[in-house]
């Protein structure tokens, strides 16, 4: 048989996948892409019509899009860029250096908030941080004012909630990327007199620089997705103070019947997406 026979042959068992991959999710990400450019609605209407770029035009235009591209990038950057990253890495840290009880403590903690159903994570957050909640509760007991955090700052409530949930896998990863540094090297630059916060800056952080931008990236993308978190909380209210992408997009299609605007929004979100993909990915590349 010749080498391009055999070459054909070795495609033929991926056959059923790729067939079930067009059907499942190429077919419904290109309908999704035809509806965009449609104004569809869930109306009841007789049929729909193809509008071009105009759901495009009018999300650019509009300002409550506007106002929700803003809150989902101070929502990303708290609670993905800044708050996860920073926090994942200072745990697994500390970890590193602690007793194996206090690192199975720990790691036990945090982990639990991790694999908790987003609903549950949600509620337990909104009885938190509510007028009522646990956290005024102890600003009471430490005899400092309390307010309603879910009113007058819902967009850093739900980002520091979307942190309590979301640390755990940055841990996960600084961790493994921390057992990879020999021991050895932070104990030279220690006898050579560097101080704890050198040998972070110019030892552990550029021996880690790849599993940083990998946990940046996917952080950054999952956290651009959230939407039952944000829902459960704050319904992205109140007004529109906490309604991110997301949010905005599910108000759009669903609540307001506009499937086509909305799913253009989705498009748009889908973009972002890209758009830090594309950013985090030039920053990994080894420079040669």
């Amino acid at each position: 048989m010749s080498a391009s026979r055999t070459g054909w042959w070795r495609w033929v068992p991926l056959t059923p996948a790729t067939i079930l991959l067009l059907l499942f999710l190429a077919g419904p990400i290109g309908y999704c892409v035809w509806i965009a450019f449609t104004d569809t609605q869930l109306t009841g209407q007789a049929g729909s019509e193809f509008v071009g770029w105009d759901n495009f035009r009018r999300a650019f235009a509009d300002d409550d899009f506007r106002n929700a591209v803003g809150l989902t990038l101070v929502f990303t950057f708290v609670s993905a860029i800044v708050g996860q990253n920073t926090l994942g890495l200072a745990l697994a840290g500390l970890m590193r250096a602690a007793s194996r009880p206090v690192r199975t403590l720990t790691g036990t903690l945090v982990i639990t908030a991790w694999v908790l159903p987003e609903i549950v994570a949600a509620f337990l957050l909104y009885t938190f941080f509510r007028r009522e909640g646990t956290l005024n509760a102890i600003l009471d007991w430490l005899h400092l004012p309390a307010q309603n955090w879910l009113f007058t700052l819902p967009i850093l409530a739900v980002s520091f909630a979307n942190v309590w949930r979301g640390t755990a896998f940055s841990m996960l990863i600084y961790s493994a990327a921390l057992s990879e540094i020999p021991r050895e090297v932070t104990e030279a630059a220690e006898v050579d007199g560097a101080s704890g916060p050198r040998r972070v800056l110019y030892i552990t952080l550029p021996m880690i620089r790849r599993s940083i931008g990998t946990n940046l990236m996917l952080n950054t993308l999952s956290t651009l997705s959230v939407f039952g978190l944000i829902w459960a909380m704050t319904r992205g209210g109140p007004g529109n103070r906490s309604q991110t992408l997301p949010v905005f997009m599910y108000d759009q299609a669903f609540l307001k019947s506009l499937i086509g605007y909305g799913t253009a929004v989705a498009l748009l979100l889908l973009l972002v997406g890209s758009l830090f993909s594309v950013v985090y990915l030039r920053l990994m590349k080894v420079e040669l």
